[in-house]
């Protein structure tokens, strides 16, 4: 059978079970016989063959988009002639394949002598940005031959004309509410972590969003607001937590944007969602990606009393009162050049936030994408034609205050600041391109950064990146028949592209399944890093990291670079003692619970940098709060660390990147050599005094700072969906802390202990724990299921060298074995201890999840309505999140213990233990103490 009927078939089959339309064509082979059926005549499939040829295939650097650009050059030379396709066509087809061999054909066609396709092929490139070195090198050369329609392209590059001659966004922008939901929404919502499978076929995945009943909501608005877009919304909450999802923004943009080519099927772009609070921090990066907005609609405001005090429910929680009502169906209008938005003439809030000249840019641009290499290209055109490139972007913001000290991240983006004009350091609220050190992909996002880099034409890795990894834990737990589909192939392309790889396309190494943030915080060899990766718990405790959609990604990998504002900081200091049979988990939940407290319900961590002095606590540790920084809705966090610990934290990393090495793991680029030798140099300039540990200036800035009494911490702290609350507004929030008196004698369904937020310190724990209650007891029998997931391969080594792997295996009923790995997910869980490969698992949702309706107690980070577990029409699921000790005993017990349980349970062992630093971590001011770096 011909690869055009087997594509048909498969047509028939989407159609019939899942009432698809094709799926658009990336291959090379199957594209060729598509054109030859074109070329004759008679071909019974050759109307259809056009289509698909035109609307259907996909643009880039995919294979099928060098056999469409080939055939377009040929029809436009005159040596194939199709009716339906004029010269002129074949350049508008040109036009929209957006980089990689539309641009080597325009640039053959250009640059020739023949100035009857040289003049509009010139003209077509004039409004393309995707070029890359070896393109602007051609042009470069072209020109300094004496070629004059290279002279004409590098003056209308200069000129920026790629931007300035599209049309300015629109004045007055109607939309149409709709209620996603109340409270919180989280991007699973938009796009459930348990069909990330499908996230690369977007009109597949597109169907997930939401509910069916839902999708017909938005359908039906639209049939009745022609003139309107759907605007969805968090009433009550956030949009966008808990991860930037670019698979949920895409399912936004399938439903409510607008198609960004008439020839790319399913690429949507320009979606308005909005919040009560606004869009979270990485999510609305996102949005930026796709040229949309994000409005913060303030439409619920807390209640004051005739003194202007906040009033307070039973529980302590603000009272909240509409301001204006976004009920679904509400028609508004948002005026882009007042920036606000209107009922009628009524003038409800200002959105000013959601049109800056960056983000305006964007929206201009239908993409964040498309300004970045257009300041690139522009630059590139003005410097080699020897003159000023003209201001035609908004200026980097640039705000710098005298004789003001800089916080942590203010440091690190001054160090690594691109195209500064400013001589003094930069502070929060300035706007700059900084280079990106660190970069990672995982594996359920990854065939969308593959797509992303395809579409920008981008073929291989930036050599300003210091490190990349494309991890595999995601689909870790289970290798069934969509892991086998998708992971390979993901591999093999991140390999070619110049990333490290967990698994090897050559199979010449064994398949590291390790968790990336803990690959990433790894292989992290500076404090003064900036590190990007693709999900929301890309939150190192060395440099500052930030979790970012699968596009962001995308532009890390193959620019090196990333542009975004210095946000501000929070700053977290403790001050007591931390009691011997408390974990330091607890004291992350404390710090939320405490936070809260201080500031009437205010979350201040939201949107900013914390900046945790931290101390003595070694990276690994240190990651435990971190990582939860995520679900307190900060944008990012730092550790402060004494010299001496921070030296310790990159020996380590130092260790576990020659693992990788000895593994057989590093790439030709030797890439994590690279990383040792930047690690060496790090280490030295810590210890001959010149490059310290970094710390802030002893007259920052900061918008708020939290103190952390420990003294205060007596119990176990959980972090509670609050699943029940009658407000559903306040269901799933993160925000919810309770010490563990509060659930006496609550049944447990299941635990688990893994995913990111454990560290070999934790498997030292269980391992102790079992010891304990075996010495108390006799014997061990779980009354509910424990599952624990290593992080990483490495930590099991060291276990099994140890001797703690024993204990743990000699109570296990299961024990994972690569060699013969899971093909299907557990649906059902008996009693016992399951020992899983290392890997996120249940954190996930999207492979293993927990029995519907269950009550879970788990060390993992999530609290997603769904996520680690369903609900059913009797019982909602809970995942309630708290440390290592708790976990287990609590499935020993098959219920919450008491405090004299938990005592008993935990006499003796090592937790997780934590001191503050006995003295203030910063660094006495000194003016212009950290010059600006324009790399």
């Amino acid at each position: 059978m011909s690869l055009y009927l087997e594509y048909i078939k498969e047509i028939e089959n989407r159609k019939n079970e899942l009432g698809l339309a094709p799926k658009p064509i990336d291959s090379a082979d199957l594209l060729s016989e598509i054109i030859t059926q074109i070329k004759d005549k008679e071909n019974q499939y050759r109307q259809d063959s056009l289509n698909f040829f035109i609307y259907n295939t996909l643009p880039g650097t995919t294979s099928a988009a060098g056999v469409k650009a080939k055939f377009l050059k040929e029809i436009i030379l005159g040596q194939e002639s199709v009716a339906e396709i004029t010269p002129e066509f074949a350049f508008e087809l040109l036009s929209h394949m957006k980089g990689g061999p539309s641009i080597e054909v325009l640039l053959d066609l250009a640059l020739s002598d023949n100035p009857t396709v040289a003049n509009p092929a010139a003209d077509v490139l004039k409004t393309q940005v995707f070029l890359y070195d070896a393109d602007m090198a051609r042009i470069e050369a072209a020109f300094k031959a004496g070629n004059l329609v290279a002279k004409a392209l590098l003056e209308s590059f200069a000129q920026a004309e790629f931007f300035t001659k599209l049309p300015d966004i629109e004045e007055k922008i109607d939309v149409v509410t709709y209620i996603a939901g109340e409270g919180d929404i989280s991007t699973d919502l938009l796009s459930p972590g348990h069909q990330a499978h499908s996230r690369a076929d977007r009109e597949l995945h597109g169907k997930c969003m939401i509910t069916p009943e839902a999708q017909e909501e938005i359908q039906a608005l639209q049939a009745k607001h022609p003139n309107a877009k759907v605007m969805l919304i968090a009433e009550k909450g956030t949009m966008g937590v808990g991860s930037s999802r670019m698979s949920g923004v895409n399912n936004v943009a399938l439903w409510a944007g607008k198609q960004a080519s008439p020839y790319v099927p399913f690429i949507n772009i320009a979606p308005v969602v909005a919040g009560t609070n606004g869009i979270a921090p990485i999510f609305l990066t996102t949005v930026d990606v796709t040229g949309g907005i994000g409005l913060d609609l303030k439409n619920w405001v807390k209640k004051v009393d005739a003194n202007g005090n906040t009033v307070t429910d039973e529980n302590g929680d603000p009272v909240l009162e509409e301001a204006y009502s976004v009920a679904t169906g509400t028609v508004l209008t948002i005026d882009t050049k007042a920036k606000k938005l209107y009922n009628g003439d009524k003038e409800l809030v200002d959105v000013s936030s959601a049109f800056t000249p960056q983000k305006v840019e964007f929206m201009k641009a239908g993409g964040s994408y498309a300004v970045t290499f257009g300041k690139k290209l522009q630059t590139f055109a003005a410097e080699t034609l020897g003159i000023e490139a003209p201001q035609v972007y908004a200026p980097s913001k640039e705000i710098s205050h005298e004789g003001q000290g800089l916080t942590a991240v203010e440091k690190i983006f001054n160090r690594n600041a691109v195209g500064v004009a400013s001589e003094t350091p930069l502070h929060s609220g300035s706007n700059v391109r900084v280079k990106v050190n660190i970069v990672g992909s995982q594996d359920t996002t990854g065939p969308m950064t593959c797509q992303e880099l395809e579409a920008m034409a981008a073929s291989t890795i930036s050599p300003l990146v210091d490190g990349a990894y494309q991890s595999g834990c995601h689909t870790a737990s289970v290798w069934d028949s969509k892991a086998q589909a998708n992971i390979p192939k993901l591999m093999s392309f991140m390999n070619a592209f110049g990333l490290i790889t967990a698994r090897d396309p050559k199979g010449e190494y064994h398949a590291m399944t390790d968790v990336i943030h803990k690959v990433l915080n790894d292989i992290t060899i500076d404090d003064r890093a900036i590190i990007i990766g693709g999900d929301s718990h890309t939150r190192m405790s060395k440099g500052v990291a930030f979790g970012a959609d699968s596009g962001t990604v995308a532009i890390a990998l193959a620019t090196g670079e990333s542009a975004m504002p210095i946000p501000e900081s929070v700053k977290v200091t403790f001050k007591g003692d931390m009691k011997g049979h408390m974990d330091f988990r607890d004291v992350v939940h404390a710090t939320q619970a405490q936070m809260l407290k201080q500031f009437g319900g205010e979350n201040v961590f939201q949107g900013r940098i914390i900046e945790v002095h931290i101390g003595t606590l070694l990276a690994d540790q240190a990651f435990t709060f971190t990582d939860w920084t995520a679900e307190m809705k900060a944008k990012a966090s730092i550790c402060i660390s004494n010299d001496e610990t921070l030296i310790k934290s990159i020996e380590l990393a130092k260790s576990r990147i020659q693992i990788m090495i000895n593994k057989g793991m590093d790439n030709e680029a030797g890439m994590l050599k690279g990383l040792i030798k930047l690690a060496d140099e790090r280490i030295a300039g810590i210890q001959s005094g010149e490059q310290p540990a970094l710390s802030p200036d002893d007259n920052a800035k900061y918008y708020a700072e939290v103190l952390v009494d420990l003294d205060a911490i007596d119990e176990p702290m959980i972090a509670d969906p609050d699943v029940n609350n009658e407000d559903v507004s306040k269901r799933y929030t993160h925000d919810v802390i309770r010490p563990v008196s509060f659930y006496n004698g609550k049944p447990v369904d299941l635990g688990f202990v893994g995913s990111c937020m454990v560290h070999k310190g934790d498997m030292q724990i269980i391992a102790q724990m079992l010891r304990n209650i075996e010495k108390q007891n006799g014997a061990i029998e779980f009354k509910a299921p424990l599952v624990v997931a290593p992080p990483t391969y490495n930590i099991v080594d060291e276990l099994k060298a140890e001797g703690d792997w024993d204990i743990l295996e000699k109570y296990a009923g299961f024990v994972f074995d690569d060699a013969k790995p899971k093909g299907e997910a557990r649906t059902k869980y008996e009693n016992i201890l399951y020992l899983e490969r290392p890997g996120c698992n249940l954190c996930m949702g999207n492979q293993e999840k927990a029995e519907p309706g269950d009550t879970v107690i788990a060390t993992s980070t999530r609290l997603f309505q769904g996520r680690v577990v369903a609900d059913t029409t009797e019982k909602k699921g809970e995942s309630l999140l708290g440390s290592t000790p708790l976990v287990v005993l609590s499935s020993v017990l098959g219920r919450f213990p008491t405090m004299d349980e938990y005592l008993a349970a935990v006499e003796g062992i090592n937790l997780t233990r934590f001191a503050p630093p006995t003295q203030a971590m910063s660094t006495k001011y000194v003016a212009q103490a950290v010059p600006i770096k324009v790399v």
